[in-house]
């Protein structure tokens, strides 16, 4: 998996990664190619606005919380525009020696916006008037925006949320920005000048200036790694900070169809067992905060889902906790890719679709050698069992069960270098104690009734006695044990419609190969093995042949009338 730019860091993980049915991502570097550019900045009629620029810039260029990349687009911005007007000398003021910062009032999931408190340096070095610069979701911050009072103020909220609305449609993420003078009175004047903390009481009557508008593309090359992802069986669920309106057009650039929308303020509202019927229709989950995307979590997973979650900021960890499995990135925070329990390269869905197949590989083969394993230790113990109230001596000596064992364990080294069938890749597969109970169970039997007959053939019919007898069971035990991966592995005809990697081939041909010699050559002695007669081997080689073909026989049964799948 490390191959394909995927770094598991629990090998439990493996098992939810292939059985992973429905992933949640941001959309951000996921779905688009976060590269995060500022597009425009304007009032609240339209219009291109210097003003709303440079206040930005100013909030943006003292804002010391976590790397935002809103921010960064503007101050990326402000210094391209110095350089190509540079000549021209347009922007010849520093902003940020006019004014200095005083305080922060750090974003929260509850307010949606960031403010910024900064003072005017006058010339003469005096302190000028204090200002509040508060940005963020535009719903939230023209609720502390004042706009008089009467049907006017009421149009011009309908104008700003109109403007914003079509700026969102047209899948720009967009900021409101708002300022406040903080007004003064003389009496005032002195404490106000020592006071060094604001905070959200402060927001109220602020003046809102306008938009600005960024532009993170859809990344047009996730279109098809979407189809593969659905034709793996793993449904898409965005969970986003964003509003509904850009993650809508997003979804539509990449081809990703939407069967419903659900905001964070309509989740709220709806219990348990509501929100589970939800989201059995919501693609879109939009401006949730990060525990409504843990409550998202925890719903899909009492419906019974296995859920993936991707993120890789600071406000993920607790997601990647409760997710089945969490999938983070190289270059993500690192509370993240602790948190995580598999770590992607590259933060692209396309890496994670390589992983998934590998790991849907490598949980089918585990899953192969948990089925040999189980089925042919089942089977061992019933037919030791039976053998000692039968036999009068023992079936087989201690040094011959453990070179017997050592000889299987080898030959399923190439287990996890087995191919897997395209159908088993093709759809998530869950870990079932259940049905592993269920085929250890019938293919013990099976097993043990063939070793019974074996007993039988060589014990009553040949006559043989503690050598040959131990030395036919251990070859029958060998080669059956060991060809019967070719039925297990697959749920398909073997080699004719399913065929073993040439690894498999070559360590389970090559360990029946060394156990038959074993037993002809001169070392087999110390094994106490005995050579049999070419009526005996002939005999061995039906058995194992005819279990091999009634293996196939109980494989087709077991999955049509037990299991219940074609």
């Amino acid at each position: 998996m490390a191959k394909h730019g995927v770094i598991v860091k629990k090998l439990s993980a493996i098992q939810n990664f292939g059985s992973m049915d429905v992933l949640c991502t941001d959309k951000t570097g996921t779905l688009t190619e976060d590269r995060i550019s500022l597009f425009k900045y304007v009032d609240g009629t339209g219009n291109a606005s210097e003003e709303v620029f440079d206040w930005a810039y100013v909030s943006s260029s003292y804002s010391s919380g976590s790397a935002n990349p809103l921010d960064s687009a503007v101050i990326d911005f402000h210094k391209a525009a110095r350089v190509a007007d540079r000549t021209e000398k347009k922007i010849e003021r520093e902003l940020l020696s006019t004014y200095k910062k005083v305080d922060e009032i750090p974003f929260d999931y509850d307010r949606k916006r960031t403010g910024i408190v900064v003072e005017k340096v006058l010339r003469n070095g005096k302190r000028g008037g204090r200002i509040l610069i508060s940005k963020g979701a535009t719903e939230e911050l023209i609720q502390v925006c004042s706009f008089g009072v009467g049907a006017k103020a009421k149009a011009r909220r309908s104008e700003i949320l109109n403007l914003y609305k079509t700026l969102s449609e047209d899948g720009f993420r967009v900021l409101a920005l708002a300022i406040k003078p903080i007004k003064i009175k003389k009496e005032d004047r002195e404490s106000e000048a020592r006071r060094e903390v604001y905070n959200k009481d402060d927001e109220t009557a602020m003046k809102f200036m306008g938009f600005l508008a960024f532009l993170d593309p859809a990344k047009k090359s996730v279109t098809q790694t979407l189809a593969l992802l659905e034709k793996y069986g793993i449904e898409i669920k965005i969970l986003t900070g964003d509003n509904e309106l850009v993650t809508k057009k997003i979804a539509g650039d990449i081809q990703l169809p939407v069967r419903g929308i659900l905001t964070g303020a309509e989740l709220d509202t709806l219990h348990d067992g509501g929100l589970e019927t939800a989201i059995k229709n919501t693609t879109i989950f939009a401006r949730v905060s990060p525990e409504q995307k843990q409550r998202i979590i925890k719903a899909l997973q009492r419906a019974g889902r296995v859920v993936g979650y991707m993120g890789d900021g600071i406000n993920d960890a607790p997601s990647l906790k409760s997710a089945d499995v969490g999938i983070s990135v190289e270059n993500a925070v690192d509370i993240s890719r602790e948190a995580a329990d598999i770590v992607l390269l590259k933060k692209s869905l396309e890496t994670l679709t390589r992983g998934v197949v590998e790991g849907r590989k490598t949980f089918a083969n585990t899953l192969k050698y948990l089925m040999m394993d189980l089925s042919s230790n089942f089977g061992n113990m019933f037919s030791m069992a039976g053998a000692s109230l039968i036999l009068p001596f023992l079936p087989m000596l201690p040094s011959q069960i453990l070179f017997n064992n050592m000889l299987y364990d080898t030959s399923q080294f190439a287990i996890p270098l087995d191919n897997v069938d395209v159908d088993y890749i093709e759809s998530p597969t869950k870990f079932s104690i259940g049905f592993i109970k269920k085929f250890m169970v019938i293919f013990g039997i099976l097993s043990s009734a063939f070793d019974f007959i074996t007993f039988f053939t060589f014990f009553f019919l040949f006559h043989f006695g503690a050598g040959p007898f131990q030395t036919a069971w251990f070859l029958e035990s060998i080669t059956t044990q060991t060809f019967v991966v070719y039925i297990i592995r697959t749920r398909k005809i073997p080699f004719l419609q399913s065929s073993p990697s040439r690894s498999l081939v070559v360590s389970t041909v090559g360990v029946v190969i060394i156990a038959w010699i074993m037993v002809f050559a001169p070392i087999g002695k110390f094994l106490a093995f005995t050579p049999l007669s070419v009526v005996s081997i002939f005999a061995i080689i039906i058995i194992t042949a005819a279990y091999l073909v009634l293996s196939q026989y109980v494989k087709e049964w077991f999955y049509k009338r037990v299991i219940n799948t074609p």
